[in-house]
């Protein structure tokens, strides 16, 4: 990856990819105009080679740095060098357009029905000043190009302006007084002053788009806490958070980010994820569950064990992807640089054939100059090579903040095309592990046996077990101590607990302890014809009742069905699970339809079905076992919680499980999408109704100047609308 300095327009980029490509051992080269950044991928080749060959194309160029510090550093120096160069630009265009006022008051004035004219001598030191120190940037770009064997918007800017400045400063030179009216002082004057004015705006808005990288890396701290052992117990020391290293532990006080990510080994607090999940409800954490670098620790302090630092941490990765994205180029985006890899020549073609049939027709050289200069300065291919990357910028970014990581910009360009959503159902519709959903009790209080039951699986490791304990942990239930705990594989598990035998398991176990379940049978049909695992609970063989188990529903997964097919988009399963199991997910959700049980490697041949049959699309698992499935769909979207897998896996991740963020996701691929095609269509119309009127002599050169500036503006402002987008439930 490499910064690029000195580009001015979509031609420049086109350049530098085709000087990068022609280096031997290269295999790619994909230049971003709005990011000013380079990606070359060529195993073979030192950066050194390929920034020599950039500088000698006219340009610079810097390898990006790996290590965390060194890339925020360079990061912060680059933009401190566009900081001091947009105050150039303004100090430069404050000069220029002091000096352009005159000129304006005179159009001005003339509109109105004066008649009073600048003298020439007037009109040209006023605008040789602004042709010099205004026009300097522009020649120094043209030279630049024309020297490396191409053309770019500076050498429209500098023929336009070049050409009418030096026709006024000869007819002023020649007649004096006589050249009144006859002058184009104002036009090249003018032209200048908008361009650079455009400058500004379109570096300011390009800086705003771009910021999501840069805030993503500020988030982590330079330093951490370091627990070390010392004579006289555990001590602590400041450290940089580069010398940290694996296994190393680090303590977080209170309201401190993360430096790193980490595993909890002691202590329990409430972490703000927002910067890396989106979620605004700060999340439990405690021992044995992980944490990330640049997330907020709340009111509790932390001892964390190092498992990742610097450009290793999920918060680094996301930054790499998110910039991975941005500079890669979507297919419509490959067709405007093959159009705007020839505008230049054209342009410089149509304006002299604009010269030769106006002189041809009016006999005089004065209309033809006129709407040749005209033709040059409104032609500029900035907006079009713009339009594209300034709105995946600024959507990927937007994208970024709400929690869903688009690392496939053909899966982006896709998304909006989508008509049918294949969900996973594990994991995904589901919270992924069992729960305790009914308590039936025969004789005695469902606590209570609730009670008892969890003091019994305290001793398992079995997931059910995890359901009873966090069931009864749910509703503060005093666990009593475990006696003699024994596990019976497929069956279930017994111990004293209070001085008496406690067992739990399914009707097969109950039957081999003697226990008597036939008044709960009528219970049991119940339970199990709603989908749910049932389990019996006994003490001293006597029953005490019946707990039912299920993967629950996502709490946001029928707001998330219910907003897709509000879009038209049909919504259908593929789950493992047995078809009961499945069919009561599906007709609580409201899908369109279902299938299971499916095994994961047939998830991918279903998809495939779907997309022969002419649909475009979406699927949506953990990342993990359906990672087939995800590769074989239009778009594969990985719900999770970042996990390593779901990063790497599919075109989009969504950083948070919340099945809410799917239809998110389409909704932001369809806004940029939008934005893509409302840009593009801008700069064409600009160019497309602009270079005809003004070779037909309807524009004179400072209202090209100006039509030319507001179309790389207005397309830059347009992008820069989708960094305001929000998931619907976050407004």
């Amino acid at each position: 990856m490499f910064d690029i300095s000195g580009m001015t327009c979509a031609a420049c980029a086109t350049r530098i990819e085709k000087v990068v490509k022609r280096l031997p051992g290269v295999e790619d080269a994909i230049v971003n105009l709005a990011l000013e950044t380079a990606e070359v991928r060529a195993p073979g080749l030192t950066p050194d080679r390929i920034v020599g060959a950039i500088e000698n194309a006219g340009y610079g160029a810097r390898p990006r740095a790996h290590e965390a510090r060194a890339r925020r550093q360079a990061m912060e120096e680059a933009a401190a060098a566009r900081r001091a160069e947009e105050r150039q630009t303004l100090l430069v265009f404050a000069i220029s357009a002091l000096l352009t006022l005159p000129f304006v008051a005179e159009m001005i004035a003339m509109a109105l029905g004066a008649d009073h004219l600048l003298s020439p001598l007037t009109q040209l030191a006023l605008a040789t000043p602004v042709q010099i120190i205004a026009g300097w940037r522009f020649y120094r770009g043209a030279f630049k190009a024309l020297n490396g064997g191409s053309a770019n918007m500076d050498v429209l800017v500098a023929l336009g302006t070049t050409a009418a400045w030096g026709f006024s400063t000869v007819m002023t030179l020649r007649l004096g007084h006589h050249a009144m009216g006859h002058l184009y002082f104002e036009g090249s004057a003018t032209i200048l002053t908008l361009i650079l004015l455009g400058k500004l705006m379109e570096a300011r808005a390009k800086r705003s788009a771009s910021a999501a990288i840069s805030k993503l890396m500020a988030l982590r701290p330079d330093t951490a806490t370091r627990v070390i052992d010392g004579p006289d117990g555990a001590q602590t020391e400041t450290v940089s958070v580069d010398a940290l290293r694996a296994g190393d532990t680090v303590l977080v006080r209170p309201g401190e980010r993360l430096p790193v990510d980490g595993i909890v080994s002691e202590g329990g607090s409430e972490i703000d994820e927002a910067m890396l999940t989106g979620e605004s409800v700060p999340v439990a954490r405690g021992p044995g569950d992980k944490v990330t670098a640049g997330t907020i620790n709340g009111s509790g302090a932390l001892i964390v064990t190092v498992r990742a630092i610097g450009e290793d941490t999920t918060l680094a990765r996301i930054a790499r992807l998110v910039e991975q994205a941005q500079i890669a180029k979507a297919p419509v985006q490959k067709l405007v640089d093959k159009v705007s890899a020839v505008f230049v020549p054209t342009i410089v073609a149509i304006a002299a054939a604009t010269f030769g049939a106006w002189w041809f027709v009016s006999g005089t050289v004065e209309p033809a100059f006129v709407a040749a200069v005209s033709v040059l300065v409104i032609a500029c291919p900035c907006a079009l090579g713009l339009a594209t990357p300034a709105a995946l910028v600024a959507g990927t970014g937007a994208a970024a903040k709400a929690g869903i990581l688009i690392r496939d910009i053909e899966a982006l360009e896709r998304a909006h095309a989508v008509d049918v959503v294949v969900f996973d159902k594990t994991g995904t519709l589901t919270e992924g592990h069992p729960a305790v959903t009914d308590i039936v009790g025969l004789g005695t209080d469902g606590v209570e046996m609730l009670r008892l039951a969890a003091s019994v699986q305290a001793a398992s490791e079995h997931p059910l077990a995890r359901a009873f304990l966090a069931a009864a942990e749910l509703r503060r239930l005093p666990l009593a101590r475990a006696e003699g705990f024994r596990s019976f594989t497929g069956r279930g598990v017994g111990a004293t607990v209070d001085g008496r035998r406690v067992v739990i398991g399914n009707e097969a176990f109950m039957a081999e302890e003697g226990v008597d379940l036939r008044l709960l049978a009528r219970e049991k049909t119940r339970l199990e014809g709603a989908a749910k695992t049932v389990v019996a609970v006994a003490r001293d063989g006597e029953a005490l009742g019946l707990v039912a188990l299920a993967d629950p529903v996502r709490a946001e997964a029928a707001e998330a069905v219910a907003a897709l097919k509000a879009r038209g988009i049909e919504t259908r399963m593929l789950t493992g699970d047995a078809e009961p199991v499945a069919r009561s997910v599906a007709t609580k959700l409201g899908l369109d339809g279902f299938e299971g049980p499916v095994r994961p490697e047939q998830k991918s041949v279903r998809v495939e079905a779907y997309r022969r049959g002419g649909r475009i699309v979406a699927m949506v698992g953990d990342g993990v076992n359906d990672a087939p499935a995800l590769a074989a769909a239009d778009v594969g979207i990985a719900i999770g919680t970042g996990a390593d897998v779901a990063l790497e896996t599919a075109g989009v991740t969504l950083m948070r499980p919340d099945p809410r963020l799917v239809p998110a996701s389409i909704e932001i691929a369809r806004a940029t999408w939008a934005k893509i095609r409302q840009n593009l269509f801008w700069a064409f119309a600009y160019n497309v109704i602009g270079v005809p009127l003004a070779a037909l002599g309807y524009l004179t050169p400072a209202l090209a100047g100006a039509a030319m500036a507001l179309s790389s503006v207005s397309v830059v402002t347009n992008a820069l609308t989708l960094t305001r987008w929000r998931p619907k439930g976050d407004r």
